[in-house]
Parts: C-alpha cells; structure tokens; sequence
C-alpha cells in the first residue's frame, strides 16, 4: 500500500499543485473552491492510508461516516456554485463542481475509473467553455492553463485508480480492526408514526399466540384430536396411497399464479441501502425504522424501491427523491433542489424539513404531507391518486390538515372544456 501513497503524493505535487497555482491567479471565489478542493484530496489521502491499516467497515452508514470530511468539504465547493449562478467565472465554479464528484471514486467497486472518467467529462463540458471564451485573449492566458490543469489532474486521477485500485479501493486483508459502531440514527418527527397493526397482522398475531397456547399444552395436546381408524391408514390401505401421489410430471405442470411469482420474486430481492455514482439506492426493506441516508450534496438523487413498513431519514441538500411501490412508508428530508416524487405507493407520510419546489404524487392512495414554514411554496402536481391531505405548520406549533381535491368538474366553455377541482368542505 505504500506505493499507492507515494503514488497519490505524487499525482498531486505534479498534477493537482499546478491547478492551485492557476486557481490562484484567477483569485476570487475559484482560488477558494481550489483551496476546498486541495483540502479535500488531502483528506482522501488520509483515508486511502487509513484503508491500508483496517478492514472495510461492515456497512455503507459505517463507510459515510469516515468519509464525512470529504463531503463537509465538497458540500461547500457544491454551495460556493449554486450562490453564485450570475458569476463571471460561473463555468469555472460549474468546473470545479461537476469534477469535484470524481473524489467519490473511493465507494464505487468494481470499476471506480469508469466513474471518474463520467465526472471528468461533465467537468470537460464546462472547461471547453472557458477555453473557447479565453481562447483570443493573450492576457488571459492562465485561464486556458487552469482548464487543462483540472482536466490533466482528473485524468491522472483515472490512471491512477486503473493502476493501484482497479476493482475499489485496497483495504486491509490482514487487520481485524474494523470501524467503531455507530450510535443509533435519531428517531423521526412524532407525525411520520406509521400507526398500529392491521387487522391481518393482528389475525396472524392471534393465531400465533393460539398456536403456542397448544403447545404449551404439552401431553394434553392430543386429547381433542379424533381417532385415525384403520381403512384410513394408508400404510393398511395401499389404494389410499395410489390415489393421493402427485407424479414429478405433475409436479412440474402444477400452475403458479401470477401473485405468487410476484411474491417470490420479492423475498428473493436483496435489501439495498447505498451510494451509485450520484444515487442513492434504498431497495427491499420491510420493518425498518431506522433507515439513513446521511453525508448527501446537492448532485445527489435517492431512489426508494419497494420497501413496507419502514421509516427513512433524508440529511442534507440532495437534488431529487423519489419513491417507487412503496407501501407504509415514512419518510423525512430537509432539503431539495428539483422535486419529490411518488409513484405506485400506499400510505405514504412524507415531511419537509427545509424547502422543496416540487411534490408530484401519481397513482398513489394515502399520502399525508407535512410542510414547514420553508416549505409552504411548494407546488404538489398529483394524478390518479386519492385521499391526499397536507398539514401546515401553524404559528402555535400545531399542523393543521388541509385535503386536496379528488373530484373535478368540466365545463364547455365555447372553445374547451374548463376543468377546476371541487374542494371538500
């Protein structure tokens, strides 16, 4: 693991070193995501020796904590671009921003440099057009050097990961040390309480208990049973025997619905909670109530797959969340930059921490939303969905519930039809 050390000093005394000192006679706010982002790969250093010495962690909540300095850093680079879209060196910031990803290549297996050469060409689009807008300006020659440097680094930083990490980052084969535990994730808020049991699960809870009451019967469990007599033993009577096999033709021939498939189908799915590129994947959890995802910035979606029963914690800014066949879900967020989406689910309970433009709800029954005083200009587009009801937070503290409309109404109006929704009272 050493020369992989010396390998990482050296790609950046050679190659990220020359993109600093261009950054820095640019100046301004480029100089500093430069600074963020020399803080950032120094950190990466430090984990990339830390891997050498310890096992990988046991899981991606483990794996996002260590890596927590990074993303503090990379969040800020992410912010000093989204407060300044009106810059003049935007597409120098949109640069750095759209690079800057590629430092995750430390959670990609089992091809890291295929993801970095995905962020180097979105940091590209933004390079070329800096060099077509310094191309004729002799004066301003550094900037054409500064969007070669960047590119040149990120490149260097593919070779590298083909060389010393081909299939993932290289963690230790022989130590047994493993990353601390985590303290337990923080519960959500009161309102995302997914409710009681259902009806069918207290029916399958009573008939549980009344199985182990007759166990627990021990020798007087086979008082109430009713005598076997002998012309119905098969072992005495051999047409019994004939009449009641099943041949393998048979067997194989036996009809499987299309429910049953579905079900099968789904118990063998693997649950699956982790970082792909710029995706987080939550997949296949049932009574989870302590799911998080944790460390996010703002080029981050998350995708949630059919899971029931579970309850999940969105922290930070992310760019997009959408929920897929979901059912009995409870989720909680601060912040969002596109929209929130939910598609095929039942008895979904979502809350706004921060702000969040757009909520679309489409063949969805039962959707509870929970929006915060950041959160009331939030535009909620819903289609083919039912029982939609929205809870303002009140100035007392207190969220009051507002429905939205199911019914609407048509007219002609001479030219079209005018269609408006018919409120509940």
């Amino acid at each position: 693991m050493a020369a992989s050390l010396n390998a990482f000093d050296d790609l950046m005394a050679c190659q990220l070193q020359p993109f600093i000192q261009f950054s820095g006679q640019i100046g301004g706010l480029v100089q500093e995501q430069a600074r963020l982002t020399m803080e950032s790969f120094k950190e990466q250093r430090k984990f990339i020796e830390m891997a050498s010495q310890m096992a990988k962690p046991a899981n991606d909540v483990q794996l996002m904590q260590l890596l927590k300095p990074i993303s503090q850093l990379i969040t800020q680079i992410q912010e000093i671009k989204e407060r300044n879209r009106k810059h003049e060196h935007f597409n120098h910031l949109s640069a750095i921003a759209e690079g800057i990803a590629a430092i995750g290549w430390v959670t990609v297996v089992p091809t890291p440099a295929p993801y970095v050469k995905e962020m180097c060409d979105s940091a590209q689009f933004y390079t070329n057009k800096v060099l077509v807008a310094f191309k004729d300006n002799p004066v301003m020659i550094h900037h054409i050097d500064w969007a070669k440097a960047w590119i040149g680094f990120l490149t260097e930083l593919q070779k590298y990961i083909r060389q010393h990490h081909t299939t993932g980052l290289v963690w230790s084969s022989s130590s047994s040390q493993a990353a601390a535990p985590l303290p337990p994730p923080p519960p959500p808020p009161i309102g995302l309480d997914l409710g009681g049991k259902s009806a069918a699960d207290q029916a399958m809870d009573d008939a549980r208990a009344a199985l182990f009451a007759s166990i627990n019967k021990g020798d007087d469990i086979t008082k109430g049973l009713r005598k076997v007599t002998a012309d119905q033993m098969t072992h005495k009577n051999p047409s019994l025997r004939l009449s009641s096999t099943v041949s393998d033709n048979e067997m194989k021939n036996l009809p499987i619905s299309q429910q049953q498939q579905s079900k099968l189908a789904t118990q063998l799915r693997p649950e699956k909670l982790c970082l792909e590129g710029r995706k987080w994947m939550v997949e296949n959890f049932k009574n989870r109530h302590d799911l998080l995802v944790d460390d996010t910035y703002i080029q981050q979606s998350v995708n949630i797959y059919q899971c029931e029963d579970c309850i999940l914690t969105v922290k930070g800014k992310v760019n997009s969340i959408t929920l897929d066949k979901c059912k009995k879900f409870g989720i909680v967020f601060d912040s969002i930059v596109s929209f929130v989406e939910l598609i095929n689910c039942r008895q979904i309970k979502a809350q706004a921490m921060e702000s969040v433009p757009t909520i679309t709800i489409d063949f969805t029954d039962g959707v509870e939303l929970y929006l915060g005083q950041q959160s009331l200009n939030a535009e909620i587009i819903s289609s083919k969905s039912s029982s939609i009801n929205v809870s303002v937070l009140a100035p007392n503290g207190d969220y009051v519930e507002h429905p939205i409309p199911e019914q609407l109404k048509s007219t002609w109006n001479g030219k079209g039809f005018h269609t408006e929704a018919i409120s509940k009272n």
